[in-house]
């Protein structure tokens, strides 16, 4: 029996990107829909009104959003 080869990690791999991005996506329409936080839901510092105006939903501050990004990503 032969393993895995590098065209089915590439599947794998694309499979699982596609998934994430659809998961995304799908957060971002939920938050489009329910009002903006005015404090960061994570450290419940302020959110800036212009945060808030361009992202619908917003529930974190700049610097919370990107830690969590980086986490997700596996970034530490």
């Amino acid at each position: 029996m032969r393993g895995p080869t590098v065209a089915d990690n590439l599947d794998i791999a694309a499979e699982n990107t596609q998934r994430r991005l659809d998961a995304a996506l799908a957060n971002r329409a939920r938050m489009a829909t329910t009002p903006s936080l005015t404090h960061c839901a994570d450290c419940d510092e302020p959110i800036p009104q212009r945060r808030r105006d361009a992202l619908p939903g917003v529930a974190t501050c700049v610097d919370c959003q990107s830690v969590n990004e980086h986490k997700s990503k596996g970034i530490r």
